[in-house]
């Protein structure tokens, strides 16, 4: 699982950075799709949330899951706000506060996913 967070936020940080260049290419499609890009906020930023609250719970089993939750919200919410706000300073990008809001309910709706799945949270190493 740590693995799958690590590649995901890097896969996330190699579209902000194409997307900063103006070079999205193929990827460029969900903002032609209505809303698309609301979307990809959400479910971008929230699969990537998930993925780090289940690494982070699996491998540390005798801490709080709901404090790695909460934390992870947080710290990933912040690096959200801080990349959103910096778009307004690139020429090929907007700031948008609708996005950062599709951003945020996507951490808030999967770490709420994390924590009521006992399956997804169980640890799965072998005994």
């Amino acid at each position: 699982m740590k693995w799958l967070a690590f590649f995901f936020a890097i896969f996330i940080a190699l579209i902000i950075v194409l997307a900063n260049m103006g070079e999205l290419g193929g990827l460029g499609f969900v903002n032609q799709i209505p809303y698309g890009d609301k979307a990809a906020h959400f479910i971008l930023y929230g699969f990537l949330t998930i993925f780090i609250d289940l690494a982070l719970i699996r491998s540390r089993a005798h801490h709080s899951p709901t404090l790695i939750v909460i934390s992870t919200g947080i710290i990933t919410s912040l690096l959200i706000g801080i990349e959103e706000f910096s778009q307004q300073f690139l020429r090929n990008r907007t700031f948008s506060l609708l996005d950062l809001t599709f951003g945020y309910l996507g951490v808030i709706f999967f770490s709420w996913v994390a924590l009521r799945n006992k399956y997804l949270t169980k640890d799965l190493s072998p005994s």
